[in-house]
């Protein structure tokens, strides 16, 4: 059923699309130029409505349509790649809030005097996960820093990992209850009220894999757990997704182990202003309006790339 309702909601869309440039044609064809003004309005939001629909097109990954489950963890740089990892943090929940994609943070750890250590962020809506897999990878800036005294320029680096959540009934995964163990913990806050008083925090063991998920965002230990059951999930499908990209690699003689190695985009603050994509060579000036949320143009630019030859 929901298969089916995301696709009568696709077939619709491109009959509204088509009505509306067949409106759009006959307005024109009048030939009054007191239109022009708005029919020039019109075909601007159609052509903005058709590429948006053709960049869709090429998502048809069998997850792509899927929510998507948003982790960064700070890397090397100590303080100040956990305040960068904070940055990434606001750089995607401002990009979610820009195309109505709802987010819900599941696991969160505060940095020792600013930033994040990591988090997980659920982000839920049509293609979230089809977009945001262009943003897995390493991520670099590089700024004088805020927390030098002598004000020194410093490169931080931030782990980007996505997953597409998988439903429970998904036949790739299926989870035994007896390979998992569950630990119940108090939530670690900053103080005070948000001190959990009772053990709300849950964390899993998959005892065949070793896999260890801990979700300790909500106050209910059951949404904990679900949560936590929910990025175990989509973990145990890229485990399952490496293990099979390994074996065909290794048949093409071309399998690199994936770790953590050079950064998929840098973003320099100092001594000029440039956020590039090492991949795409996608690059723009406009640093803050990337870290305010505007990175579609670094997707689209990453979506475009010709796939990889399988032969």
């Amino acid at each position: 059923m929901k298969k089916l309702a995301i696709l009568r909601e696709e077939v619709d869309g491109w009959k509204i699309l088509q009505k509306k440039c067949q409106d759009t044609k006959e307005f024109a064809q009048l030939g009054d130029e007191s239109l022009r003004t708005e029919l020039e309005q019109e075909i601007y939001a159609l052509e903005a409505d058709i590429a948006r629909r053709q960049l869709n097109i090429q998502l048809s990954g069998p997850y792509d349509k899927e929510n998507a489950l948003l982790a960064i963890h700070a890397g090397a740089g100590g303080t100040d790649s956990q305040d960068w990892a904070a940055m990434l943090e606001r750089m995607y929940l401002r990009w979610a809030e820009r195309h109505n994609f709802t987010t819900d943070i599941l696991d969160f750890t505060e940095g020792e005097e600013a930033g994040i250590k990591s988090i997980t962020i659920a982000v839920n809506g049509l293609y979230a996960y089809g977009y945001l897999k262009a943003e897995k990878g390493v991520h670099r800036l590089v700024r004088l820093s805020p927390f030098d005294a002598a004000h020194r320029r410093h490169t931080s680096f931030a782990m980007v990992e996505v997953l597409p959540e998988v439903s429970e009934e998904d036949p790739d995964i299926q989870i035994d209850p007896n390979d998992l163990r569950i630990d119940i913990f108090r939530s670690s806050g900053a103080g005070g009220q948000n001190v959990q008083k009772n053990s709300t925090a849950v964390r899993i063991t998959h005892l065949p894999t070793g896999i260890v998920v801990s979700c300790q965002n909500e106050r209910s230990q059951m949404q904990n757990r679900e949560n936590a059951l929910r990025v175990l999930r989509a973990r145990l499908l890229e485990l399952h997704q490496q293990e099979q990209e390994k074996q065909l690699a290794e048949l093409r003689g071309d399998y690199i182990k994936a770790e953590w190695g050079s950064q998929i985009r840098s973003y320099v603050l100092h001594p000029y202003q440039l956020v590039k994509d090492h991949r795409t060579e996608y690059e723009t000036g406009s640093t803050q309006a990337v870290l305010d949320g505007d990175i579609d143009g670094f997707i689209e630019a990453y979506l475009k790339l010709p796939a990889p030859s399988t032969g």
